[in-house]
Formats: C-alpha cells, sequence, structure tokens
C-alpha cells in the first residue's frame, strides 16, 4: 500500500506554522534560536526531547552524536538514510530550544512551564498533518503520550493514542544517547529491533509500497 497523500493547502498551513514557531519567545531561560527540521508534510512524526548544545548551531534537530545512532537505527533496520528521512518525516520535539546546561554540567531537564509552553507547537503540528504515527525518542517524548514504569514494557509496540481530537499510533523508540546503555544490552537490543520493525512496516512511513 502507498502512504496516503495530503491535501496542498497542508504545506500552507505548515509552512505558516514553522515560521512563527521559529519566531517563539515564550521561555526566557532556554538558548535561541529555536530548532526545527523544517515544514515536512508527512503522516509521521519523530517526536524528541530537546535539542542538545549543537543542534543550534548546526541548525537541525538530532544533529550530533546521539542522531548518528538515531539515523544508524533508520538506515539499517529500515533502509533510509538520514537525509531520506529529514526530507520525509516531520520532526518535532517536547521542547524546541536548548534547554542550557545544569549545575553539574549536563544538559537542563525542561521544566513543567516550558514542556507546557511548548506543547502547544506539537498541538498544532497534530492537528494540522494528522499523522498516522508519531515517534516518540526517549522518556520525557514518551511522556508526552502515555505514562509508563519501564521501557521495557513499552517498547517494540504499537500503541494507539488520541490527543486533540485526532487517534494515530505511536512506536516509542529509547532514547539514542551514549549515556544510556539500554538499547545495547538484552532485551533492550531485541525490542529496539522490534519497534524498528513495527516502524517499517507502518503503512505510512516512507519506503514502503
Amino acid at each position: 500500500m502507498s502512504p496516503s497523500k495530503p491535501s496542498p493547502m497542508v504545506q500552507v498551513l505548515l509552512d505558516a506554522h514553522v515560521a512563527e514557531l521559529l519566531a517563539c519567545n515564550r521561555c526566557p531561560l532556554m538558548h535561541k534560536p529555536v530548532v526545527s527540521g523544517g515544514p515536512v508534510v508527512s503522516k509521521v512524526l519523530l517526536v524528541g526531547q530537546a535539542p542538545g548544545v549543537k543542534e543550534p548551531v548546526l541548525g537541525r534537530p538530532f544533529a550530533w552524536t546521539a542522531g548518528k545512532t538515531l539515523f544508524r537505527w533508520f538506515d539499517e533496520f529500515c533502509g533510509i538514510d538520514e537525509q531520506t528521512f529529514r526530507n520525509s518525516i516531520y520532526m518535532a520535539a517536547v521542547c524546541r530550544c536548548f534547554p542550557g546546561k545544569n549545575s553539574a554540567g549536563g544538559d537542563r531537564v525542561p521544566n513543567d512551564t516550558e514542556i507546557r509552553n511548548c506543547a502547544t507547537w506539537m498541538q498544532r503540528e497534530i492537528e494540522i498533518l494528522k499523522p498516522s504515527l508519531v515517534i516518540p525518542v526517549g522518556k520525557l517524548a514518551i511522556l508526552q503520550f502515555i505514562k509508563f514504569d519501564k521501557l521495557n514494557d513499552i517498547i517494540g509496540k504499537t500503541i494507539s493514542v488520541t490527543r486533540y481530537g485526532h487517534e494515530f499510533d505511536i512506536i516509542p523508540l529509547p532514547h539514542p544517547s551514549g549515556a544510556s546503555p539500554w538499547h545495547r544490552m538484552e532485551p533492550g537490543k531485541s525490542l529496539l529491533a522490534q519497534a524498528m520493525e513495527r516502524i517499517k512496516n507502518h503503512l505510512d512511513f516512507p519506503g514502503i509500497d
């Protein structure tokens, strides 16, 4: 089966949405610029957590070490390279600006107000694109859609959720950070493979006929 075709008006709405997103100044503690993957019309959304220090400089989501791992997964399991992925899948995030560093030197976790402020951007993206598949990457992203205790309970599954009046599937992924060994050890390694197989075979994922 071929992916469903969007209305031409969707591109117009998404272009306007991304232009407004890039001008966002809601959170005083966040570091500009806003990071966006651009107005890519797609029935598939990838939802990250928040940009790191490199993403604002390089001007795209998942631009550094974690991104290399993420795109390797999609290349190895789904046969889609990084550029094709970026050109065909809308890339969103829980927060779209780099939160800065915490007192220990790591990336600061966005606070509840920042998450709420940024949630309206994703709401509008879901309303415009009406995705059939959302791929949340990492615990913070997954928690925006479902509550869970352990990654073992949800990775490798397709879960139907409804947000903003629209029903879609989510297929969660672990965060590809090198700081987490979960996806490199069992059962995480096998569950990741199951999740990627489900993504590959989803109706609207690019490259599936």
